[in-house]
């Protein structure tokens, strides 16, 4: 019957708590979109960039970022496009993307709100080198080459971030693939998945975590640099053990600590 719904789809709305339903949006691409002020100073606060500043400094670097939504699946921005703006996730989640040899996509981060991203010559790059795309209706406050050089200048503790920032993503860049490439499989996932869990997970009351994302086998297999095949081999062992409980756009770690010991090599 039509009206059916399978098992593992009902499973998947029982664990999702009406709260976090996201309701469809017409389709927009970098429309301008209209967040309260309490809701861009909350998100300024979650950024490291702007770490310790005050209600007042926040509210001046607000006054110099434009607020802008995306529908599902729409570019932000594209590998090679020019590096002009600076971007803070305010609502929604995202994945950074880089084709591959062979013309697919890989992987290689997910974003969520308070998450920065982007890019500007000022901070040396001079070409965006991965996609952002909008993996569900996203909401962003984003800051042109010009106002960011006003904040530096008006946030001198920014502009020393900024620096940090900068020598921390070439460093993560130089040991990432080779500490990734070296551990196997199933330790690269657990990992991944331990990682989405911190950065996207909520807490069941049951102890488990769940994370709800749109997020393919081939996705995940991208980040943990392995194909979807061994992915999948190493969550169905686990799904068989009850470990882990997964659905089209959701995952559960029923235990975590068995998970973490995967992640470690145990």
């Amino acid at each position: 019957m039509s009206g059916e719904v399978s098992e593992p789809e009902a499973h998947a709305r029982a664990l999702a708590p009406a709260a976090r339903r996201h309701v469809p949006l017409r389709p927009m691409c970098a429309a301008p979109h209209s967040c309260s002020q309490a809701v861009r100073r909350q998100v300024l606060q979650q950024v490291p960039l702007f770490r310790g500043l005050d209600g007042t400094e926040l509210e001046q670097v607000d006054a110099r970022m434009t607020s802008l939504a995306w529908s599902q699946d729409q570019e932000v921005y594209t590998a090679g496009q020019r590096a002009e703006h600076l971007y803070v996730l305010a609502s929604g989640r995202a994945k950074a993307l880089r084709t591959t040899p062979d013309g697919g996509e890989h992987v290689v981060d997910l974003l969520a709100p308070g998450d920065l991203f982007g890019g500007l010559t000022l901070l040396g790059s001079r070409e965006h080198t991965e996609t952002v795309r909008a993996m569900t209706t996203l909401c962003a406050l984003r800051v042109d080459t010009d106002a960011f050089r006003r904040i530096l200048l008006e946030h001198p503790e920014v502009a020393l971030r900024a620096l940090e920032m900068t020598a921390r993503r070439l460093e993560q860049a130089r040991s990432s693939l080779s500490a990734q490439s070296l551990a196997p499989v199933p330790q690269r996932v657990a990992a991944v998945l331990l990682r989405l869990a911190r950065k996207f997970g909520e807490r069941r009351p049951d102890g488990g975590v769940l994370i709800q994302l749109p997020l393919s086998r081939a996705d995940l297999a991208s980040i943990a640099g392995s194909t979807p095949e061994s992915v999948s081999r190493a969550m169905s062992r686990w799904r068989t053990a009850g470990i882990i409980d997964s659905g089209r756009r959701w995952t559960e770690i029923r235990q975590p600590e068995r998970l973490e010991e995967i992640a470690q090599g145990a």
